[in-house]
């Protein structure tokens, strides 16, 4: 279990994206980063996942237990990113054979069996409907048993009842990990979050979420209360970045 605490002020190259930022993400749980498009939440999670490139953090990213992020951290980016020439197994395992280790294409087809892919092991990515191809990022970030996972709008490209299937799918399999969700989904969010933040170029704002275990209902009534709130304050977000 590892919980997160990222303080300071988050640099794209010249610029200042937020100042500010004070995120606790505790072990175990979802946590969630919205804002306008352009505010830095990807650069967060490229951060986090300790990849490179011209952002930089003024501050401090900690894990609580004070060892290194890098090697327990797993990523689905934007799209699944996917290799279009390789079968399923060789995408799900391509972690272990860039390290140069020795695949686990036993466990990987597993994991593609959990994630309802079973029988579908030899096709390549573009045999696949875009939720089957977002099920084999999911497998991929699964097999790295990972202590953080971030999730970087992972199902932004499904129709709207696949992506309640993903979502049901992505809680049950990532139970216990620390999840980062980045989304511009205000129902997602709602649904699966246990903290959520609002970023903007000056700092962070905490979100009230509903009581109770998620998935959270999408019919419940607290929940379609909490999604029109927030989804009138990314509105309200969203226009005040325009009009700057």
């Amino acid at each position: 279990m590892t919980a997160l605490r990222l303080h300071g002020a988050l640099w794209m190259g010249p610029a200042r994206l937020i100042r500010n930022l004070s995120l606790d993400m505790p072990a175990g749980r979802w946590s969630c980063l919205l804002g306008v498009s352009g505010v830095g939440k990807s650069t967060i999670a490229r951060m986090i996942a300790g990849l490179p490139g011209p952002h930089r953090l003024d501050g401090t990213l900690l894990a609580d237990d004070g060892q290194p992020l890098p090697g327990r951290v797993a990523m689905m980016a934007q799209g699944g990113q996917l290799l279009p020439w390789a079968d399923l197994v060789h995408n799900v395992t391509i972690g272990a054979r860039l390290r140069g280790a020795r695949p686990d294409t036993g466990r990987a087809r597993t994991l593609l069996a959990q994630v309802g892919l079973a029988g579908l092991e030899a096709r390549r990515p573009d045999a696949l409907s875009g939720g089957q191809r977002q099920r084999v990022a999911l497998a991929r970030v699964l097999i790295e048993d990972c202590p953080v996972v971030v999730l970087d709008e992972p199902f932004s490209a499904l129709d709207t009842v696949t992506r309640l299937a993903m979502q049901d799918l992505a809680a049950k399999l990532l139970h216990g990990r620390n999840v980062i969700l980045i989304t511009h989904d205000p129902l997602e969010a709602i649904r699966l979050s246990d903290r959520a933040w609002l970023l903007g170029p000056n700092g962070t704002t905490a979100l009230e979420l509903p009581d109770g275990p998620t998935p959270r209902d999408y019919r419940a009534a607290d929940t379609l209360a909490a999604q029109a709130a927030l989804l009138s304050r990314l509105h309200m977000s969203e226009t005040a970045a325009c009009a700057g």
